[in-house]
């Protein structure tokens, strides 16, 4: 279990353009240690869904899918992420 979410960490923190990095890497860094095998599985198919689709989800500027709508993607919105000086 430990291993697969280390991997699904990884795969947050990379995922193709540095806002959607920040964001998901952080949301996998405060929430995965928590999720259950059904959260695990919920956030790995939003993972699969190409970054331009997910930030218009989270933007507000695309209505997201009925296949791709649960509690950990409800949790994905609402989200903030936490800026952090540089």
């Amino acid at each position: 279990m430990e291993t697969r979410r280390r991997k699904l960490t990884f795969r947050a923190w990379r995922r193709g353009f540095r806002e959607m990095d920040l964001y998901m890497g952080s949301f996998a860094d405060k929430y995965l240690a928590e999720f259950n095998d059904a959260e695990l599985d919920e956030f790995e198919r939003i993972l699969s869904v190409p970054d331009w689709e997910v930030y218009a989800w989270l933007i507000g500027q695309a209505d997201v899918p009925a296949n791709h709508k649960g509690p950990v993607l409800d949790q994905l919105v609402a989200f903030r992420y936490p800026a952090q000086g540089g």
